[in-house]
């Protein structure tokens, strides 16, 4: 029987890949901290340990090798070297917060990343441009030494139950508490790629199943229709059947604070590559998959000020979000009374209701 070994396996796509690995005959066995368990079945084995160093790494696994790793948690780079001669496949996952552009928008021209943007855009390499992501593409740059056949996912923001910073709770935990009206930065207008646990899950075992396409390149993953913030906003609150109001409010440090999840720049990932060389489709359709998670939450609420809620880049500070919602709805009235003047809202090409004339009626 082969045999597969996931690194982590308690995250949103962990017990997928490993229903998938099971389903294809592998014999799989998990690896993580042990820090956040997950239920899983009887016939997987369970073996704690640190991937994000090396020693403790190969203290774990003392002698034993793998025909698949599936490294989806600690730091790629080092289960990478760890793993170096002991697995026939390498499955990487790390993120797309490694392309210029991402985290420092200003250090490209145009400023930020392209919309979408390909896998072949540059990744940041200078520690000094962005350290984080300099050290996730050095990671997958570790990953291709040590495995020169190994398939590199860029993961976007994954969602689903078991989410350490679930964006959906922002909104789940703000409607239990009553509130209809949600403070977005420029209405919401922002595209951050997302992908549904199980999708992604998905997209790997295309990967697995298809070795010779998929080894030695890196795909981005996400969901194939995109929602922007105000889109998410409106399905959470059909999902939990109430109507929510759109508070739009400026970029400033203040309303980034305050505001629902405050993306100012698109982050839009392209998927052409996998959908065209492993033929990915979306297994659950996204408006489905966001008001499953939506309601997900809803029937499991996370500790108010809790160890998930501590995570989350959401204060929620509600005397600061009324304040700012008084002021989009002044705004707001403020600028219905403007006086402009009117707009020929007719269609700019002529169109001709006679034969042979050099303008139509409106003279175009």
């Amino acid at each position: 029987m082969k045999t597969a070994l996931v690194i982590g396996g308690g995250g949103p796509t962990g017990p997928h890949i490993v229903e998938g690995l099971r389903a294809r005959g592998y014999r799989v066995a998990v690896l993580n901290r042990g820090v956040h368990p997950v239920e899983l079945p009887d016939d997987v084995e369970r073996i704690v340990g640190d991937p994000h160093f090396l020693e403790p790494l190969r203290e774990a696994i003392g002698t034993r090798s793998f025909d698949l790793v599936v490294a989806s948690y600690g730091r790629l780079g080092i289960v990478a070297e760890a793993f170096a001669g002991r697995t026939e496949r390498f499955i990487g996952v790390g993120g797309f917060v490694g392309y210029r552009g991402f985290y420092a928008p200003e250090t490209t021209r145009p400023s930020g990343l392209p919309i979408p943007t390909p896998e072949d855009w540059p990744l940041v390499s200078d520690p000094a441009e962005h350290k984080f992501a300099a050290l996730v593409a050095a990671a997958e740059a570790a990953v291709l030494r040590h495995h020169p056949g190994a398939t590199l996912f860029r993961y976007p923001y994954v969602y689903g139950p078991r989410q350490l910073v679930p964006r959906e709770w922002s909104v789940v935990r703000r409607v239990l508490d009553g509130r209809r009206a949600i403070v977005l930065i420029n209405g919401g207008m922002g595209l951050l790629t997302h992908g549904y646990a199980a999708n992604i899950a998905h997209a790997v075992m295309l990967a697995i199943d298809n070795p010779a396409i998929a080894g030695g390149k890196a795909y981005n993953l996400g969901d194939e229709v995109q929602l922007d913030l105000r889109q998410f906003v409106e399905l959470a609150g059909d999902a939990l059947g109430v109507t929510l109001e759109i508070a739009s409010v400026p970029d400033t440090p203040a309303t980034r604070s305050a505001a629902l999840a405050p993306l100012t720049d698109h982050k839009l990932m392209d998927i052409h590559r996998i959908r065209a060389e492993l033929g990915y489709r979306d297994v659950v359709p996204t408006i489905e998959a966001v008001q499953r998670t939506v309601r997900w939450y809803r029937d499991h609420p996370l500790e108010r000020g809790g160890e998930i809620e501590r995570r989350m880049l959401d204060v929620f500070d509600y005397a600061a979000e009324d304040r700012l919602i008084a002021l989009a709805r002044d705004f707001a009235a403020q600028a219905a009374r403007v006086e402009v003047t009117k707009m020929d809202d007719a269609h700019p090409y002529a169109h001709p209701k006679t034969a042979g004339t050099e303008r139509d009626h409106r003279g175009r």
